[in-house]
């Protein structure tokens, strides 16, 4: 017997039920409606409800996409146990083969990063054109490897950008006793044909909106200025080190510049160093204005 744990997302009209086990192994099926889903028994009999908008099945988790005219509030617990009768008594989730994957060669090395918490995983093709970061295993839905990397005890977090992973790890280990292994894992699973980040869902993450093109050309012009200084000074500084800078805000009254620090970046002991002594001086000296504040936020 199966139990649904039912999980919010950052997107209101979506709800994920995720599963004890595995439903696909790298992986991902949409199904937009009943027609879409002839190779999935459960999603065919989930559109039978009005308000089913999509289904999504991924990894350990079924996520549905409501019409408006409910609130998940009033319904969830009703499909969470519609879903477990179906699967208690047999029913196919999916009734696809899954395709036959060539395996890609890959090559992965490991490099000290500035934060001795961070060990970055590097390859030798890209591997996403999103940066991400995941500070717990909720948080990496869009990102199969991820969630797989979470599923080892001593990973904290994880960032993944380009051609890279950096993972932060608890102090219950050691780099030596740990790296072999987290390399490994990292070029097998994208060798055998797993997504690193599912770039649909990726797309739906606040953080990732807040950084389009469009919202960009609606932004005053000093914090455009200091968007393209980041860019082009910055970025490719933390990338180097296995991190990530975002530019979040700047208010104009008070000459302060709101950041959030990715992967190795965050968290690190250098980092106020790197934001004080680095970014707001290049700031001040490239904005020619020495009130110029830079300061981390929580990403």
């Amino acid at each position: 017997m199966i139990n649904i744990i039912i999980k919010e997302t950052q997107n209101p009209t979506i709800l994920k039920f995720e599963l004890p086990d595995f439903i696909t192994q790298n992986e991902n099926f949409e199904f937009k409606n009943i027609d879409e889903a002839k190779d999935s028994p459960l999603a065919q009999q989930l559109f039978y409800l009005p308000f089913v908008k999509s289904v999504y099945i991924s990894g350990n988790f079924i996520a549905i996409q409501r019409y408006n005219i409910v609130e998940w509030d009033d319904v969830k617990d009703a499909v969470a146990e519609q879903i477990e009768s179906f699967i208690n008594k047999g029913g196919k989730i999916l009734t696809i083969t899954e395709k036959k994957v060539q395996k890609q060669p890959l090559t992965v090395y490991a490099e000290s990063t500035p934060n001795p918490s961070v060990q970055k995983f590097v390859g030798s093709k890209m591997m996403t054109k999103t940066a991400m970061e995941f500070k717990n295993i909720d948080e990496a839905a869009s990102s199969p490897l991820a969630l797989e990397l979470f599923k080892f005890p001593y990973v904290k977090e994880v960032f993944i950008d380009e051609n890279y992973i950096s993972v932060t790890k608890y102090a219950v280990k050691e780099w030596q006793d740990i790296t072999y292994e987290l390399r490994t894992f990292i070029k097998e699973f994208i060798e055998n044909g797993g997504t690193v980040i599912d770039e649909d869902v990726a797309a739906m993450n606040p953080k990732i909106e807040k950084q389009k093109i469009e919202n960009f050309d609606n932004l005053d012009t000093t914090s455009q200025q200091i968007i393209n200084i980041l860019e082009e000074y910055v970025k490719p500084a933390v990338a180097a080190d296995g991190g990530n800078i975002l530019f979040d805000s700047y208010d104009e009254k008070e000459k302060r510049v709101k950041v959030v620090l990715q992967g190795a970046c965050s968290g690190c002991p250098s980092s106020t160093f790197t934001l004080k002594s680095g970014i707001e001086n290049m700031l001040k000296d490239m904005l020619n204005d020495e009130e110029i504040k830079v300061e981390a936020i929580n990403s």
